[in-house]
């Protein structure tokens, strides 16, 4: 156990709370909007706010790594002990497009403090999260007497994570030297509630593919055609049709190789959330569950892998009728993957299916978009426990356990580091990621510096 007073790191929080948050609303002001061209020098304004003031909260080493797109922010805290463990953080500085007229009550990009909440864009994904360790290190320095950090620390906040982090797995290869770890802290994720502190435990991996079929060399006639030639709509209906069993379990052959199975420890740990399914569904805008029979619904959304059709098309789709065999079809599909799943694998599963099911006389197009990796910490690694206990003493109430159902870049961390990947953040459901109004909990965001500010020392002692 680390031998920071909680109190003190409580007081010392207290006590520069009012300079961290003008200095994270400054930060926010800066429309870091990385989706849009017309912002690219603002997402470069931010990089350079980020490292300035990473320089200012004491890392000696602060640099800004230019990619093919928009730049990341590195930074590094050597510890004065030899033998300590090193953690890089990961996060994100760039933001969701965001306008007044898209129904926020206040100008996004000029953040406000109203009800104990801050609101703004990047108030919770992801500048708030990323930003709360630069006063979580002070505030461990100031508590234990330290002049440097119990770990060795590192940070990395790549600024195109909003746009899908297109030059993220390159530059972790390109740099994986400077970026080697024993343990990858991900502050771009949240909790499960205002009054349920959690620590995620990993994420799904996703594949997605788009699948055409090709038949006549243009529309044709039903009448003189009909029945006498293959329909490429009706073969990608039956296609599709294929995808599941009747247990609703992914049909294509080999799909669930390797899966990591579910323990009952990990199924119970689930069941004591507080989770509402008629609550889950209206906020699901569905009228029912589904999935994969044998499994609870977020069994079903964090833990199994999953097949779903995303979009699809094919003939005429205008008012009345035009009655043709189309001459094309197509369909978009994408695969949550878990632990033990290998993205190639997968890819070449569903190669081999989808050509096995295609008539005679129909052509098809198979084309794979980048895949994700899941990532997954086991629930006794030393480092989960560690990120568990320093929440535990900056909430004071037990840590309960969740997954993520979507993917992110984490992955791409744990692939190229080879270090296990640990979730770290404050956000709750109520935040409105992407949306207007976005926001942040204050006394939630001093929570996220309390238990930075416990974890280095937590981490240190764990990872020996």
């Amino acid at each position: 156990m680390s031998d920071t007073p909680d109190s003190a790191v409580r007081t010392y929080t207290e006590q520069h709370r009012t300079a961290f948050l003008d200095d994270l609303a400054e930060w926010l002001r800066i429309p870091s909007v990385s989706a849009q061209p017309e912002h690219a020098g603002d997402v470069r304004r931010s990089a350079e706010w980020l490292s300035a003031k990473l320089a200012e909260t004491g890392f000696p080493v602060t640099e800004i790594w230019e990619t093919p797109g928009a730049p990341a922010v590195f930074a590094e805290w050597p510890s004065d002990d030899p033998d300590a463990p090193v953690v890089l953080v990961y996060g994100h500085h760039d933001v969701q497009p965001a306008a007044r007229e898209d129904g926020w009550n206040t100008d996004p990009f000029d953040p406000v403090i109203r009800d104990g909440r801050m609101y703004g864009r990047g108030a919770a994904d992801d500048k708030g999260q990323v930003f709360f360790h630069t006063l979580g290190v002070r505030a461990h320095l100031a508590a234990t007497g330290r002049t440097t950090p119990a770990v060795h620390l590192k940070l990395l906040v790549e600024g195109e994570e909003e746009s899908g982090s297109p030059h993220f797995r390159a530059l972790a290869e390109e740099r994986a030297a400077r970026l080697a770890a024993d343990a990858v802290i991900v502050s771009d994720t949240g909790m499960w509630d205002e009054n349920t502190p959690t620590v995620c435990t990993g994420m799904r991996g996703l594949a997605e593919c788009e699948i055409e079929l090709l038949g006549p060399g243009q529309d044709i006639h039903s009448g003189s055609f009909g029945g006498a030639v293959p329909n490429p709509a009706t073969a990608l209906a039956r296609l599709v049709a294929a995808l599941h069993d009747e247990d609703g379990r992914v049909a294509v052959p080999g799909f669930y190789d390797g899966v990591a199975e579910l323990t009952e420890t990990e199924r119970a740990l689930f069941a004591e959330l507080p989770f509402d399914e008629a609550t889950w569904l209206r906020t699901a805008s569905s009228r029912a569950t589904a999935g994969e029979a044998g499994y609870s619904t977020l069994e079903r959304v964090w833990a199994r892998p999953t097949a779903e059709v995303n979009g699809i098309g094919g003939g005429y789709q205008g008012a009345g009728s035009k009655t043709v065999i189309p001459s094309s079809a197509m369909v978009k599909l994408s695969f949550r993957l878990v632990a033990g799943q290998d993205p190639d694998h997968v890819q070449e599963l569903v190669r081999a299916w989808a050509k096995s099911r295609i008539p005679a006389g129909v052509r098809h197009r198979i084309t794979f978009s980048p895949a994700t990796r899941p990532c997954l910490t086991p629930l006794d690694h030393p480092a989960l426990q560690a990120v568990a206990r320093a929440m535990g003493r900056a909430f004071g109430t037990k840590i309960l356990f969740t997954r993520e159902g979507g993917s992110g870049p984490a992955a791409d961390l744990q692939d190229v580091l080879g270090a296990p990947v640990l979730f770290l953040g404050i956000s709750v459901p109520s935040d409105g990621w992407h949306g207007p109004d976005e926001k942040v909990e204050l006394d939630l965001l001093l929570k996220g510096v309390e238990t930075s500010a416990h974890l280095w020392g937590e981490l240190a002692a764990a990872l020996r």
